[in-house]
């Protein structure tokens, strides 16, 4: 029976839980509601919870209070997405109530999951049932009624996550259309996945904790050549010895007295019957025929230090230039107001440069921008106020993150919800009004804006009433689809048709990467035909995988 996790436990279960995730994104992202191309709930979820789990990899010495600090920060500036954002809440509450402890019992750790809830909870405005949120609040009820019987970690644990597997099987009763999709809720399936990766480390199992872009848990030794330094030996080469032969002191001493014959920065660690080596050299085949001596070889790995070292050099200027242009943008006197939008295609981003956006941030449905993008394009905007457009209802949470943690400056989320309503809200921007005034007006402004947009399904459902088929073409309105076919003008136009009122007066067409300017200009034609009254303009977005995106005010 195990009472208590301390904080090597805890590293090793934060690890391969984010590391469960990972291997499980994919599938995560296919449970997306609407069977568009851009599914991207796992995606987001791994995406936060591995900018965590890099901080957590790179503790030596782990205890509660540096675990819970390196989750915390690392999850909230990494957060995309409102399922990365809800998860980075919910380590938040989490690493809240442990920070002060040494180890976990069953009672810390009741307690820690029922603050996670409230922490997640309160985060959300208007929290949904048959979300993550749900399926957190279950499993951090469970664990309240669990403590009461007994303080076995491995029985509560394995409770929780069977609590946790029932309310995630409930979730599209309580959501019709999970139900109607016939998927359960993809922010809960991610949340079980982190919970079972962590249980199978908690339960000893062997698990590969390597983070990419992190630091190994274990001892790496490397030698990092200075800027102006020439790099004798250019190949800095690794692998394990699976020993197959004698190898004793002795030989050991042959081994190390040849690799720096041939080499420098040399590392040969012995373990049972395996040898770890690392070596510095021009000849990496010489140093692996020495080894084949011993035994057979794995986890070969060769990098050319010299290539490094010039993309290290070409990074250290950018970066250099990158400081100087902000140094220089601090000295300058801050303007009243200042804009960042997310954007994505060239010609969308041209756009919001036309109307006076300081800095775009790239991404959108595809990749929902983290807090951290957030926060270094607010770094980068010189402006006492500044007004973000998020420009998609999944990254709004990430803005409103990015805006708690910045102090120096008013920070103004205008929750956009598509481009065209951040198009319109920025033009209805006044400098001469009040930020409250400005404010209030974008936001009513944009308010008007009906948007469709038209892309391809990737699975086949049943949403809305709609059968779709895979590869149909949809037209998604602000509320759900409101057209589906297998052509696609004539789709485009059917989701036209499903936008426009008596009151409408502007329709305006972004078409995509995919679609030619003559392609376009045949809808611009036939919406013309249709709606005389109406002032139909076409611009170039550029944007991936929708093929239009259409404003209607």
């Amino acid at each position: 029976m195990i009472t208590n996790i301390d904080g090597k436990t805890l590293q090793k279960m934060f690890l391969a839980g984010a590391k469960n995730l990972e291997a499980k994104k994919e599938w995560i992202n296919e449970l997306n509601v609407f069977p568009v191309p851009d599914g991207d709930t796992g995606t987001n979820m791994t995406l936060t919870i591995m900018s965590a789990a890099k901080e957590v990899s790179a503790i030596a010495n782990p205890t509660m209070e540096n675990l819970a600090k390196a989750v915390s920060s690392g999850s909230l500036r990494g957060a995309r997405g409102n399922s990365g954002v809800i998860l980075s809440q919910l380590f938040r509450g989490f690493t809240k109530e442990i920070r002060e402890f040494e180890t976990i019992d069953a009672v810390v750790l009741a307690n820690a999951c029922e603050r996670a809830v409230e922490t997640a909870y309160k985060a959300v405005m208007k929290p949904k049932e048959g979300t993550i949120l749900t399926v957190a609040k279950g499993m951090a009820e469970k664990a309240n009624e669990i403590v009461l019987e007994t303080d076995d970690l491995e029985y509560m644990i394995a409770e929780i996550i069977k609590e946790g597997d029932y309310v995630l099987s409930q979730t599209p009763e309580m959501l019709p259309v999970l139900k109607q999709a016939g998927v359960v809720d993809s922010g809960g399936q991610g949340l079980m996945q982190v919970i079972k990766g962590a249980f199978d480390a908690f339960l000893g199992k062997e698990l590969d904790l390597t983070i990419s872009g992190g630091k190994s848990t274990g001892t790496v030794i490397r030698t990092e050549p200075a800027n102006d330094v020439d790099i004798k030996f250019g190949y800095c080469t690794e692998f394990i010895i699976m020993l197959e032969k004698e190898y004793n002191m002795d030989k050991e001493h042959e081994f190390k007295g040849y690799l720096e014959s041939i080499g420098d920065s040399i590392v040969v660690v012995s373990d049972d019957d395996i040898v770890k080596v690392h070596v510095h050299t021009n000849d990496p085949g010489l140093a692996i025929q020495k080894a084949l001596t011993y035994g057979s070889l794995t986890k070969m790995k060769i990098d050319n230090m010299r290539e490094e070292h010039q993309e290290k050099l070409i990074k250290d200027a950018e970066k250099l230039a990158e400081q100087q242009k902000q140094q220089e943008l601090e000295q300058m006197p801050r303007k009243e107001a200042g804009f960042i939008t997310v954007s994505i295609g060239e010609g969308m981003n041209e756009i919001f440069k036309g109307l006076g956006v300081d800095r775009i941030i790239e991404g959108g449905q595809t990749m929902n921008p983290s807090t951290e993008d957030v926060l270094n394009a607010i770094a980068q905007v010189n402006a006492n106020t500044i007004y973000v457009l998020p420009n998609n209802k999944n990254i709004i949470l990430a803005a409103e993150q990015a805006k708690k943690l910045t102090k120096d400056k008013n920070i103004v989320v205008i929750p956009s919800k598509t481009v065209p309503q951040g198009i319109t809200a920025i033009i209805n921007f006044m400098p001469e009004r009040s930020v409250e005034e400005n404010t209030a007006r974008m936001t009513e402004e944009m308010g008007k804006v009906k948007t469709g947009q038209i892309t391809y399904a990737v699975r086949d459902t049943v949403i809305d009433e709609k059968e779709i088929k895979q590869n149909d073409i949809m037209g998604i309105g602000d509320a759900g689809i409101i057209s589906v076919g297998t052509d696609l003008f004539k789709t485009t136009v059917d989701m036209v048709s499903n936008l426009i009122d008596d009151d409408s007066e502007i329709i305006s067409i972004y078409y995509g990467q995919e679609v030619t300017e003559s392609d376009a200009a045949a809808i611009a034609d036939k919406i013309e035909e249709l709606y005389p009254d109406v002032d139909v303009e076409v611009n170039m977005g550029g944007q991936p995988i929708y093929y239009y995106i259409i404003s209607v005010e």
